[in-house]
């Protein structure tokens, strides 16, 4: 085929597709969005995991998941995740929160290395809180790639009604709620 021909037929098919990928770019860029502000001492205490987008970290989880927040000494969180495994065994793990910036700020990075790792930047990750009401009592974290979503709540079960308007709200900031999976509280 002629080398014009085929220059042809390229520019035919971006001119008719390139708005479409464009578009996509467009909306996979958009940054994840934080809540304006989170006073730390009011985000402290247990959190119960009402949904999750799947992860290799807690493919052992079958149920009952939740954490626990204290304050620590140095201003850091200590962090203490519990879930049930499928024997009905405890699996826990202990970690480390910061926050990143002002003393407000709703970015955290978490880590469950042990301490003395805690030099490596990559053992620290993101915890983004992203939704989060006014009362404390329902939130939702995740990551800078959307990578990672937690919906929490102060008791083991959300109303339907709830639920579906924070689902609504993580739409609008492009999470893919298909993906969540259902965290069975007994």
């Amino acid at each position: 085929m002629n080398k014009f021909l085929l220059f042809l037929i390229g520019l035919f098919c971006s001119s008719l597709l390139g708005p479409y990928f464009f578009a996509q770019a467009a909306t996979i860029a958009s940054p994840v969005k934080i809540v304006e502000t989170l006073e730390v001492n009011r985000y402290l205490g247990v959190w119960y995991e009402i949904s999750k987008f799947p992860n290799w970290f807690q493919k052992n989880c079958s149920g009952n998941t939740k954490a626990e927040y204290k304050l620590k000494d140095d201003g850091s969180v200590l962090v203490m995740n519990t879930c049930k495994d499928r024997t009905g065994g405890l699996i826990s793990a202990i970690g480390e929160a910061r926050q990143v910036g002002p003393a407000n700020s709703p970015k955290l990075k978490v880590r469950f290395a042990p301490a003395w790792l805690s030099f490596l930047p990559f053992v620290w990750g993101d915890y983004w809180i992203i939704d989060l009401d006014d009362q404390y009592q329902v939130a939702a974290v995740s990551d800078s790639k959307r990578e990672y979503l937690w919906i929490l709540a102060r008791t083991p079960k959300l109303t339907e009604k709830r639920y579906r308007e924070l689902l609504n709200r993580l739409e609008t900031q492009q999470f893919n709620v298909e993906k969540l999976e259902l965290t069975n509280q007994d």
